[in-house]
């Protein structure tokens, strides 16, 4: 574009100083001629590089997936072709799913056993309880009677002492206190066997209970693990994109080796960076008008706009290490910042080549009356990407 603006300059000094001759052409007219081209483009350029910054990096990324299983098995079924788009959810891979199929049938089975496992130390443990129960049951029965027994005694000792009973009834009565004394010893006796009993066995009773459901646990686990790899025998595509460097085949072994990926998805979801000098974006921000001219678009303008500014990059980071930064002996050169853009208009539904490259610039809300000269320089570059400078 400068040579555009050089060309009309030139021409009108033909014009003023040769073809009509309306000055003359002299020692000062000369100096004037030539210095005045000299400042003004300087000063519109150096004005230009602040309120209409351009550059000449502006990359399209697109985020991209190695496809790498997450089970071991021979390939089945690819039903993708390279370079051919797809749906989120589209399978893209399968797997033969037969031996992750025999495991989980293994492993429910095997968890059925540890449910019954868990059911019987259960019941035994609740007839253990329910026989200390029935024991100390009795006991309280006998007791009882006893109590009963031992009343009815004072009652004919009194009636005896007063010469109103029988003597008989009054040694039936002791008889039979002596009798459910004796009941009542064997009872307690019992009932402290059986709470021997039942503390002896409950430590493993209990234990097998635990040892039961701690199986059932990780037997559940397994299960799970195993539906899971099952379900990973068939690999569908994350988002919309295109499969490309498809490599896998019918009978190919496939592993889980972050190595070694079986093709390559690229998805739809894209980023467009324009990358800029740290001191060309002091007047950028958020919101502000731009326009790209992708060289796979020669003759377009697309639109957009400035999403946010990406102020990091890797000079400001410095590896976690043991030993003091090294600073170097000459300064670096500063590296530049990313600002994003998001196509807006028509522009928006665009889906541009991943790794696209081309110009861009960005119109502040500085100086807009000098804006339309960068927007010039932009079309006039996006024309001359149909040429192709190369001889062969």
């Amino acid at each position: 574009m400068d040579i555009l603006l050089l060309g009309i300059y030139a021409f009108f000094v033909w014009l003023i100083f040769f073809k009509f001759k309306w000055l003359p052409w002299n020692k000062i007219s000369m100096a004037i001629v030539f210095t005045i081209p000299v400042v003004a483009l300087t000063a519109l350029i150096l004005t230009l590089n602040v309120v209409a910054p351009s550059t000449a990096d502006v990359r399209v990324v697109n985020k991209v997936l190695q496809v790498v299983p997450q089970v071991r098995g021979r390939v089945i079924e690819v039903p993708v072709e390279g370079n051919r788009t797809y749906k989120k959810g589209d399978v893209l891979l399968r797997i033969d799913p037969t031996p992750f199929e025999a495991e989980v049938k293994r492993l429910s089975s095997a968890l059925k056993a540890d449910q019954a496992r868990v059911a019987d130390a259960e019941s035994q443990a609740r007839q253990l309880n329910q026989s200390a129960r029935a024991a100390a049951g009795k006991v309280g029965v006998v007791q009882a009677k006893l109590d009963l027994a031992r009343k009815r005694l004072k009652e004919h000792e009194e009636l005896v002492g007063a010469g109103a009973g029988e003597k008989f009834a009054l040694e039936d009565a002791r008889s039979t206190v002596a009798q459910l004394e004796a009941e009542l010893q064997s009872a307690r006796a019992g009932e402290e066997e059986v709470r021997q009993k039942l503390s002896a066995q409950s430590e493993g009773e209990y234990a097998a209970i635990a040892d039961a459901r701690s199986r059932q646990a990780a037997t559940q686990a397994q299960l799970d693990n195993a539906k899971w790899e099952l379900d990973q025998t068939t690999f569908r595509a994350p988002a919309d994109g295109t499969v490309v460097n498809l490599q896998v085949r019918v009978g190919t072994m496939a592993a889980a080796l972050p190595f070694s990926p079986v093709m390559t998805f690229v998805e739809n979801d894209q980023e467009m960076l324009a990358l800029y000098q740290q001191n060309e974006l002091v007047n950028v921000a958020p919101g502000d008008e731009a326009e790209v001219a992708l060289k796979t678009h020669p003759g377009e303008i697309i639109k957009a706009k400035v999403d946010s500014i990406v102020w990091a990059n890797a000079q400001g980071q410095i590896a976690q290490s043991g030993n003091l930064p090294t600073t170097g002996v000459a300064a670096q050169t500063p590296n530049r910042f990313a600002v994003r853009l998001k196509l807006v208009g028509k522009s928006a539904d665009m889906l541009l080549p991943a790794g696209a490259i081309g110009d861009g610039a960005i119109y502040t809300q500085s100086a807009k009356m000098t804006h339309v000269i960068r927007k010039v320089f932009l079309r006039v570059s996006s024309k001359l990407n149909y040429i192709v400078p190369k001889l062969h």
